[in-house]
């Protein structure tokens, strides 16, 4: 093979473990398996302190609380990738579910979100609803009630991956459709983690510095007209993500309030669209030059959350995944269904029933968002923490069970 081949076939490689998600694969591969060898070290290393010290040398006391270890006790590594590196990939998610509202995008227009919408809220309200009565029959509600949110999540990029095995074309209606309400998914977690998980007691007072940076990122945008995105980064996005960990809302969506803010083209060309390359706006060149960054990071945030041993499978582990696998497609499929037989909607052209019922079991695919809520819900380390997490990680299994489902309902390409 000469240099060329040599070139293209190594370039090939690099993008596809960039574009498939397989460093975040790695890293929750590696930390499953040094977790069940040598937990001690690997706790060890997750709290490896950078900045001040930890509050305690105990597994399962120091560092415990993520706002703690921002604090007076120091910064960590664990702090460092879920609080800080986990910015950018809410912020390119923000990017996502913002530009979706411009004019071409999924959720612009009367006619396009409506029914996508209703299927969102089944798919959030429908696994929140059967985990909440699971843990309430099962007579845990004190231990594992605060997690009601880790089954509301999809990831876009896995689910976007099984969907493109099942139905072959990526431009396939069902495949958009699955976008469009993951993209709205997003939406609604980022609001329940901001709401729903705050990190202490709410200072609402440094709200005053959010409003400011926004306004910051709007001076930059329409008076300065400043197009590096390193400006509105470093300055009214600095500005917003100290806001937000003094306020008490969770630091990893600190950059969100800023995106809209940075200069962007007038319309959207969808998720996932290979145009979208070409485009140089301010927002644009932001995810070109992040995109990348932000699979490496993670990689790190699975190495840092998926550090569980298989003995803490338990009841948390089996809701969690029931109400992934089971409540999720059923709130889905329920809250369309409702959305045509009571106010009149219609799927789009070319997708029937048995496309949505396969969407609707792609969409428990919950893995990173589900991770990152396990560890906001349940700050403390141990037990009920780590089987609420297995619980994430076992949704992969969303992703054979769609295959099978497709296979019965003689699903065609």
């Amino acid at each position: 093979m000469n240099d060329s081949g040599l070139q293209k076939n190594g370039n090939g490689t690099i993008r596809f473990l960039f574009e498939n998600s397989i460093f975040l694969i790695a890293g929750a591969v590696v930390a499953l398996v040094w977790a069940n060898i040598d937990h001690h070290t690997y706790h060890d290393f997750v709290h490896i302190p950078l900045i001040g010290e930890h509050a305690s040398d105990t597994e399962e006391g120091h560092a415990t609380e993520t706002v703690e270890s921002s604090g007076h006790h120091g910064i960590d590594l664990h702090f460092l990738v879920n609080d800080l590196l986990m910015a950018f990939f809410f912020a390119i998610a923000m990017k996502e579910v913002f530009e979706s509202l411009l004019p071409g995008g999924a959720l612009h227009g009367r006619k396009k979100w409506p029914l996508p919408a209703l299927a969102t809220v089944g798919g959030m309200a429908g696994p929140a609803g059967m985990y909440l009565l699971l843990v309430g029959s099962l007579g845990m509600w004190d231990d594992f009630s605060r997690g009601w949110a880790v089954p509301c999540a999809t990831d876009i990029a896995f689910s976007y991956m099984v969907a493109k095995i099942i139905f072959k074309n990526p431009k396939h209606v069902a495949i958009a459709f699955l976008l469009t309400l993951a993209i709205l998914d997003d939406a609604g977690g980022l609001g329940i983690l901001a709401v729903g998980y705050p990190q202490k007691p709410l200072e609402p007072i440094w709200f005053l510095l959010t409003a400011t940076s926004m306004i910051t990122a709007l001076v930059f945008h329409k008076v300065l007209k400043l197009h590096s995105f390193w400006w509105y980064i470093c300055i009214p996005g600095a500005m917003c993500w100290y806001s937000f960990n003094e306020a008490g809302i969770h630091a990893a969506l600190g950059l969100c309030p800023i995106i809209p803010f940075l200069p962007h083209t007038k319309t959207d060309i969808g998720i996932f669209a290979m145009e979208e390359r070409n485009r140089h706006d301010t927002l644009s060149e932001f995810e070109h030059w992040w995109k990348r960054p932000v699979e490496l990071f993670l990689g790190l945030f699975g190495l840092m959350n998926a550090g569980v041993v298989m003995s803490s499978v338990g009841t948390g582990t089996w809701v969690v995944l029931a109400s992934l696998l089971i409540g999720k497609p059923l709130g889905i499929v329920g809250m369309t269904l409702l959305g045509e037989k009571c106010f009149g909607l219609k799927l789009p052209d070319g997708m029937t029933h048995r496309h949505l019922i396969i969407v609707g079991v792609i969409a428990g695919l919950g893995f990173t968002v589900a991770l990152f809520v396990a560890a906001a819900a349940f700050i403390e380390p141990g037990s009920i923490q780590d089987q609420v997490k297995m619980g994430a990680l076992l949704s992969f299994g969303a992703a054979p069970l769609a295959l099978l489902v497709a296979k019965l309902l003689r699903m065609k390409p």
